[in-house]
């Protein structure tokens, strides 16, 4: 698990596009220079000249993207709403749109268009921090020697898109719940319940149910994803469930779908995660009193 020398992101580092800006784009271009004091909508920046980029991925049309709003001109997007099946609504409250295009809740990124993201505006996603606490072999609880608290493990996922650590979540689809999503992902990415037989399959699912029953929201709102651009951007809701019973010692964590690996990490300021996860995993360490 790889350390960093960086603290982990605040809420407000969160909502100022630092992991979305001023860098090259995922599998695209190089973002448009977007200096610090001009990221808000709300602040004049005749200078700035975003590139456009839209991933041949999602200029493909598959079934979970947006039609190209630009050039058809029979789509009709319902912006700040639920649509049919997709909810366009914003946790983070109404969005601008401006001559038709939504516009990133937490101002520019130096790119438009919509990337890898296959919704344009809010693209809804959900994160679960599964956790336990780490003992030694005696069953007892291990203690930080610095802080003298108890240590933390989550379950954590090697992304194969970009090698780095996250937590197992993903995209919210049409007409799913996020309580739903938060199940399902975590099943798939961290067990491997699409390779199980059908039985194994069906008792895992089970016990994955009655441990996701009762969660702790520790996050709701903008996701600062290297994915977003001016258009497009991911939202989501993280939520902690803490393994009281000690379920998943019965099972094997096994990587699957988009992960290249699956591992308990020990919560850690030094952690380097995906996005805004470490802050989601901070939020997980103070809400059970744990070493942060």
């Amino acid at each position: 698990m790889p350390k960093s020398d960086r603290k982990t992101p605040s809420l407000s580092q969160n909502a100022n596009n630092v992991r979305c800006r001023n860098a090259k784009y995922l599998d695209g271009p190089e973002r448009g220079v977007v200096p610090d004091d001009k990221v808000s909508w709300d602040v004049e920046f005749k200078e700035y000249k975003p590139v456009e980029f839209t991933s041949p991925k999602v200029s493909a049309q598959p079934v979970w993207a947006d039609p190209d709003i630009k050039t058809d001109k029979k789509a009709a997007l319902k912006f700040n709403k639920v649509d049919g099946k997709t909810n366009r609504k914003s946790h983070v409250g109404e969005y601008k749109v401006v001559n038709g295009m939504p516009l990133n809740v937490s101002g520019r990124t130096g790119i438009t268009g919509r990337g890898l993201l296959g919704k344009w505006g809010p693209n809804h996603a959900a994160d679960p921090v599964v956790t336990r606490w780490k003992h030694d072999d005696k069953g007892e609880k291990v203690l930080n020697p610095n802080t003298n608290k108890p240590i933390l493990q989550f379950v954590s996922i090697k992304r194969n898109d970009t090698g780095e650590w996250a937590i197992p979540g993903g995209m919210v689809e049409a007409g799913d719940s996020v309580s739903a999503t938060l199940k399902k992902e975590f099943g798939e990415e961290a067990l491997n319940t699409m390779k199980m037989e059908k039985k194994q399959r069906a008792e895992v699912s089970k016990q994955v149910k009655d441990l996701f029953k009762k969660g702790n929201v520790l996050y709701k709102g903008y996701v600062d994803d290297p994915r977003n651009t001016d258009n497009a951007w991911m939202e989501t809701v993280a939520v902690n469930y803490h393994d009281h019973k000690g379920t998943f010692h019965k099972f094997k964590l096994q990587a699957g779908d988009d992960a290249g690996h699956v591992e308990w990490v020990d919560m850690d300021s030094s952690l380097k995660l995906y996005a805004s996860h470490s802050y989601f995993v901070m939020g997980a360490a103070k809400a059970n009193d744990a070493h942060w």
